[in-house]
């Protein structure tokens, strides 16, 4: 990934929480079957070894986890919070003119090494922890346990687990660090007065010395 230095993110914790906020990871192998994207919800965790692994799993219908056990290493990209800039935000428009449009946006590439199971109980973890996350904030959490239990065996007898070990995690976000503090202003109350709140704050949390 193309990372100028005042966009680059190398916290270890930001990165990973882009990633618990934004877990569809687009999942990306070049095999024997050639490139191969999917969207793929992930989790990350770091191991006793303080070493990070992704998990996710797959439709047993989906033949890219086949291209996963062919292959050494994946990629695994998260698009956290986006948007466009207009250059009519910029106080350098309005005294030179010399602007052009961009885009803000914050993500996370890892790559690592991936391994494929059809564990049972790793599957059973999985689910059961992926959807205990993104329950969590609900008034009343649905669980796995919800489901009968050989309604649950049937849906993990029909997909595959992946675990990635991470070799290389690299983070980026570009809110207009490049720009003069008057343009960065203009661009943080562009946003708000559409509605981008998300990016309105990363913008104003980047400008800060």
């Amino acid at each position: 990934m193309y990372e100028p230095p005042p966009f680059r993110e190398g916290e270890r914790a930001v990165q990973h929480a882009l990633i618990r906020a934004h877990p569809l990871g687009l999942l990306i192998t070049a095999g024997p079957g050639g490139l191969m994207a999917n969207p793929v919800p992930f989790l990350i965790e770091t191991g006793p070894d303080g070493a990070d692994r992704l998990r996710a799993h797959l439709a047993r219908a989906n033949p890219q986890w086949r291209e996963l056990e062919a292959v050494a290493e994946c990629l695994v990209a998260f698009q956290g919070p986006e948007a466009y800039v207009t250059p009519g935000w910029y106080a350098t428009k309005r005294e030179t003119g010399r602007v052009v449009p961009t885009w803000n946006y914050a993500t996370v590439q890892v790559r690592g090494r991936p391994r494929v199971t059809d564990d049972p109980a790793w599957l059973g973890r999985q689910i059961a922890d992926l959807t205990a996350l993104q329950e969590a904030p609900r008034p009343e959490p649905w669980a796995v346990s919800d489901a009968p239990p050989d309604f649950v065996g049937a849906q993990v007898r029909g997909i595959v687990g992946v675990e990635i070990a991470v070799t290389q995690i690299t983070g980026k976000w570009k809110m207009s660090q490049n720009r003069p503090e008057a343009d960065r202003a203009g661009v943080v109350a562009g946003l708000q007065a559409a509605g981008i709140e998300a990016v309105a704050a990363l913008v104003a949390a980047r400008s800060r010395p």
